[in-house]
């Protein structure tokens, strides 16, 4: 439906309903599907990385990690079935040291996770990138970094409590055209679904390629 100027309308019924959320969607499917029928069309960007299409987060190193994890099935859905997952993965999990290039401005850091956002959150409320519009024409380019595991653990509270961008370890900026490098390939997912890369990826933005009714 991208590109294609027809609006769509979303009834949210996935594990975390992230998008829905930034939408301001109703999370009860009989007033969500009213939205959809009767609704006002909106335009919102789409982000693009290595090929494929997202609305609301890509995500490379931890944060694929437990999406891979939590897709693979015999888990919790929702909520609690991330955060067992996140926990579990925390203990085995190492991350990598990536070269982030965004709009020209090149950066070298270990990285835990590193978020491409057009929406502001995970889903269940989880915020991750506060300064993320949907329908600004830009991504924001979210990284948190791992300075030693302890420290990675005493902040996961934090993003439960939608303040992770308080922490030191949490940065961000904004750009149009983003590349990423690392010396293995990459595991990332687009909104949610998880895709295995190379050890190159670039993203890009495609401002106003989505029409949804809200």
């Amino acid at each position: 439906m991208a590109f294609s100027g027809l609006p769509i309308g979303i009834v949210p019924a996935g594990s975390g309903n992230g998008l829905a959320r930034v939408l301001g969607l109703h999370q009860k499917p009989l007033a969500a599907l009213r939205t959809a029928l009767g609704g006002t069309p909106r335009a919102i960007d789409a982000g693009e990385i290595a090929g494929r299409l997202f609305v609301n987060l890509a995500g490379i190193g931890f944060d694929a990690h437990v999406a891979a994890r939590f897709n693979s099935g015999g888990t919790v859905r929702g909520m609690r079935g991330y955060v067992l997952q996140t926990a579990r993965s925390l203990l085995r999990y190492q991350p990598r040291q990536y070269r982030l290039v965004t709009d020209g401005q090149s950066t070298t850091v270990r990285a835990l996770f590193i978020v491409v956002a057009n929406g502001r959150e995970f889903g269940n409320g989880m915020l991750i990138a506060p300064d993320a519009r949907i329908d600004d024409g830009a991504l924001e380019v979210v990284v948190v970094e791992e300075r030693s595991r302890a420290a990675t653990i005493c902040r996961v509270p934090w993003l439960l409590a939608r303040s992770i961008h308080r922490v030191p370890i949490w940065s961000s900026r904004r750009g149009s055209r983003i590349a990423l490098a690392c010396d293995e390939p990459m595991l990332f997912h687009v909104d949610g679904e998880t895709v295995q890369g190379g050890i190159t990826l670039e993203a890009r933005v495609h401002p106003g390629a989505l029409t949804v009714m809200v």
